[in-house]
């Protein structure tokens, strides 16, 4: 598989409904299947989950981080 590094942007409607379906999938257990750019995307239960926080001349940044190996 190639290597991959997206970023993108969603209205605030779609963000809030993935997190909603991400929360939903972690509470029962399940895979989260999520679509980034046009790529469909499977996030195993087991996938280890982090929160990083970075601060730089005045401007934050906070990812949700979600980690898995094949």
């Amino acid at each position: 598989m190639s290597e991959r590094d997206v970023e993108k942007e969603y209205p605030i409607e779609d963000f809030i409904d993935k997190l909603r379906r991400l929360a939903d999938s972690l509470e029962k257990g399940e895979n989260f299947r999520i679509s980034i750019a046009g790529e469909p995307i499977y996030v195993p239960d087991k996938a280890k989950f982090t929160i990083e926080h970075e601060r730089e001349d005045g401007n934050h940044e906070i990812e949700f981080q979600i980690k898995w190996s094949d």
